[in-house]
């Protein structure tokens, strides 16, 4: 069930383990994609809308919650690459008692203050209560993205690529009929597609729990394993509190860029939503390559195998870049037709707002692989702070697009705002990633004179 990344050809591991998790991210857009076509089907423009405006905020609580979560598994990556045992079940113990306590915080302030965040957005009064009626219940639901994640990111560590997108695919399915039972059955709006999504991640995490306790030998451990250690804790949270500020401090950009787009009205509200839907499954081979590169890296560097790991990142680039041309293609030729599956065909104006959003962004797919293959890696190589800055730089840009962008250029400049960040971020971390190669191979020379 598990799988060495130190041993064997750089390029067949990258794409044997990119592949199944590539799968895996595609299921977890079915969720938010069968909830918008089916929004924006059966409950109009409004409805749509209303989802849509809640996309920043989603990207930056949930993101947050998905970061500690890949940056708890790194530790537990670099002892599978040591073969540290027992050190990485407590690690892994220590990471769940970490997500416990996290699930417990973020649920109840953001539930709490919802509406108050609704409106520092500039939600538009006309979608506001569906705006709202949809993310209270995503937020409710954090405890189950924390546990699928969580699962996930561990299972990933080891190895394993392939079983969580088994249980993805499952809940994709039971995510579908729940989806049409809540909306067309029950009649139950937005807050159907929003139970419909939290109720099919739980399942997904829960079954996948079982599954691990049965079927992973290297997590079976004993009671001392479990003992909440604030050693590890500490060094849990360096590594997975960065990760999550970076998706959160990338999002603050997006906050004010949707800030900027809700003041557009609801025609380009919808247009971006439908937009952001397509770019989320065209942007998962993007994102796959990133999260492959955080295994690699940490399993590399626990066995001494700094070398693997700029090979790693070549290959790693190379396959992102060719796809880069291949999206673009796609989206430049079928990028109308696609937003129809979101939008109503007699919502021209909204589809082409979303054609255009889509194509620019496409255009620069080759600055987004490298934001995501050199951020993991240095994530994974333990220099997390660094991906940090790199998402300040991010919201620098998307803020700048925003705010002196928008008001010259008006969607324009909506549409430019993740090129930008993408060229910010590769001015960071193209040379933050030398720098940390540099310090782990010095490292690495003084340990060898001591020895």
């Amino acid at each position: 069930m598990t799988k060495d990344l130190t041993t064997g050809s750089p390029l067949k591991l990258i794409i044997g383990f990119a592949f199944p998790m590539f799968l895996g991210m595609v299921f977890q857009q079915f969720y938010s994609m069968v909830d918008t076509m089916i929004v924006g089907k059966f409950l109009g423009l409004e409805a749509l809308a209303g989802v849509g405006s809640t996309g920043a905020i989603n990207f930056m609580v949930l993101g947050f919650c998905m970061g500690i979560c890949n940056g708890f598994a790194i530790p537990v990556a670099k002892m599978f690459g040591a073969k540290k045992e027992a050190e990485l079940r407590r690690y892994v113990a220590n990471s769940t008692w970490l997500c416990i306590a996290f699930s417990v915080v973020l649920t109840a302030a953001v539930v709490i203050f919802c509406r108050q965040i609704l409106t520092l957005l500039n939600t538009p009064a006309d979608i506001f209560e569906h705006a709202y009626n949809y993310i209270v219940i995503i937020f409710a639901g954090i405890p189950c993205m924390i546990l699928y994640n969580i699962l996930a990111a561990i299972i990933r560590s080891l190895g394993d690529s392939k079983t969580p997108v088994v249980f993805l695919a499952v809940s994709s399915v039971l995510n579908i009929g729940l989806d049409l039972l809540f909306i067309l059955t029950f009649d139950m709006g937005v807050a159907g597609a929003a139970w419909a999504t939290v109720l099919s991640q739980g399942i997904s995490g829960v079954v996948c729990l079982f599954y691990m306790r049965k079927k992973y030998q290297i997590l079976r451990g004993s009671r001392d394993d479990w003992k909440i250690r604030p050693s590890y804790m500490s060094e849990l949270c360096g590594v997975g509190v960065p990760m999550g500020l970076q998706y959160s401090i990338t999002a603050i950009g997006s906050l004010v860029v949707q800030f900027a787009v809700n003041g557009l009205g609801a025609t380009v509200v919808a247009g971006v939503t439908a937009s952001q839907k397509i770019m989320q499954f065209a942007c998962c081979p993007f994102d796959t390559l990133g999260q492959t590169m955080a295994p690699y890296s940490s399993q590399n560097l626990g066995a001494g195998r700094i070398d693997r790991i700029g090979e790693g990142m070549k290959v790693a680039n190379i396959c992102g870049f060719i796809v880069s041309a291949v999206m673009l293609l796609v989206l430049v030729l079928g990028g109308r037709a696609l937003s129809c599956l979101f939008l109503d065909p007699s919502e021209t104006a909204a589809i082409e707002y979303s054609y255009q959003f889509m194509v620019v962004a496409a255009a620069a797919y080759c600055l987004l692989t490298l934001v995501n293959t050199v951020r993991f890696t240095i994530q994974g190589m333990g220099f997390s702070m660094f991906a940090v800055t790199a998402g300040v730089m991010e919201m620098f840009a998307r803020t700048l697009a925003a705010l002196a962008l928008v008001p010259i250029m008006g969607f324009w400049g909506i549409a430019l705002a993740h090129p930008l960040a993408w060229v910010f971020a590769d001015a960071f971390l193209i040379p933050s990633y030398f720098i940390c190669k540099k310090r782990l191979q010095t490292e690495e020379k003084k340990l060898l004179k001591c020895a």
